[in-house]
């Protein structure tokens, strides 16, 4: 049985971090790329929560990439007290501190190799390391002496584009036949998409807009969050137990300021962290990956500690072969609350989603983005999907319809 440590603990990192793990398995590691710490930003405030600066890994474009830019924005969670964020800074992967980073290991779509990454490995290609706690929304200019906290994350996303804008992506040019990226750029005119996975990709939502504004209205701006459409829905005792950190995150953080103004008008900031709510308020184009029975949402949204304090579906959602006829129901019915949280995509012509059913968090750097054909869907992969949106070829909102259960792709 969970007790509440073990709790906080899938809320925060842990047990995010087990499946990307997950995830990882399925591309073999490629490189190792520096890191690049911006010192210059501490003087703007921009700071991880440890006060230390912000940090990016580049990767150089070379032969005709070397104008192309592709970013992405890392996950791995939130803290949401005092004490979570005391421990996140101390965290060996530096989730909480540059000062601990690690070089992470650029695959899949950050790959430079070829037949793992076809339409980008020549490009200059950027980690966004995330260091805030905050899905990159915080921003209190009183620093936690007592515990030497800073809750910076809005001024770290800005620093570090800011430092992006600098060295070359505002100057970007040429593009590639597909897109996968977080920025890419065409013909000397910038043409620029946000890509993150997990909380990186609730960054790449709440920070879409944002974005759009360090570019000119000439410029072509779209988002593109991978695992980050956190949905409020019931769980399994029939409330929203998960809500009180998204509240807890957003007061901690300061995080109300960076969230779209037409959402905090309208209900209290914490329900704005959730994209369905604050979806509507998003201008800039804006394209959906998601599983629809997404493994970190069952865990920790569905079926957290609070919602079924006696494990009794633990069995079920670390194997889904071991379900019974009424647990398998119940996720069904969580896949319909979860069309129903995403259908404010589908009311939009300027926004797109991919949305199946394979039992799995975070997709774009797995083989399931370019070549799996178990996850086409319109007879298309992922990689397709986006690349007709983005180009507007044609609307793309898809979801599986075929497989109606969940399943391991």
């Amino acid at each position: 049985m969970a007790n509440s440590r073990e709790t906080r603990e899938c809320v925060s990192l842990r047990c995010i971090l087990t499946v990307c793990v997950m995830v990882f398995l399925h591309i073999e590691s490629t490189e190792e790329v520096g890191i690049t710490i911006i010192d210059s930003a501490v003087a703007k405030g921009a700071v991880c929560l440890d006060g230390s600066p912000p940090a990016y890994q580049l990767d150089k474009g070379f032969g005709d990439g070397i104008n192309n830019w592709l970013v992405h924005i890392q996950g791995g969670g939130w803290c949401y007290t005092i004490q979570d964020c005391v421990s996140r800074k101390t965290y060996d992967n530096g989730l909480g501190s540059s000062k601990l980073m690690q070089e992470l290991y650029f695959s899949g779509i950050l790959s430079n190799r070829k037949d793992q990454n076809p339409n980008f490995y020549n490009w200059n290609r950027v980690y966004m390391r995330y260091c805030d706690g905050s899905s990159f929304t915080g921003d209190v200019e009183e620093v936690d002496q007592a515990n030497n906290l800073y809750f910076r994350g809005g001024r770290v996303f800005n620093a570090i584009v800011e430092e992006l804008m600098s060295i070359g992506m505002k100057d970007a040019q040429n593009i590639s036949k597909k897109l996968t990226v977080l920025f890419f750029f065409n013909d000397g005119t910038i043409i620029s998409s946000s890509l993150g996975c997990s909380a990186g990709g609730l960054a790449t939502i709440l920070n879409c807009d944002k974005f759009r504004e360090f570019f000119p209205s000439s410029t072509r701006v779209k988002c593109v969050p991978d695992a980050g459409y956190f949905a409020h829905v019931r769980d399994l005792s029939g409330g929203y137990h998960f809500e009180q950190y998204y509240d807890k995150i957003v007061t901690l953080h300061g995080s109300a300021k960076n969230l779209p103004s037409g959402c905090t008008s309208n209900m209290k900031p914490g329900l704005c962290f959730y994209p369905q709510y604050a979806m509507p308020y998003i201008k800039t184009p804006l394209f959906v990956v998601n599983s629809a029975y997404d493994i970190w949402q069952v865990f920790n949204i569905l079926s957290s500690h609070e919602a079924d304090p006696n494990g009794s579906f633990n069995k079920c959602k670390n194997n889904l072969s071991e379900c019974s006829a009424t647990e398998l129901k119940r996720l069904q019915d969580f896949r319909s609350e979860f069309l129903g949280a995403i259908s404010v995509v589908a009311n939009s012509s300027t926004k797109g989603m991919f949305i199946n059913t394979c039992y799995t968090h975070c997709e774009t750097d797995q083989t399931i983005w370019f070549e799996k054909p178990t996850s086409k869907l319109g007879n298309k992969t992922m990689a397709e999907g986006v690349g007709d949106w983005f180009f507007d070829k044609n609307g793309f909102q898809k979801i599986d319809t075929e497989h109606v259960d969940p399943h391991y792709c």
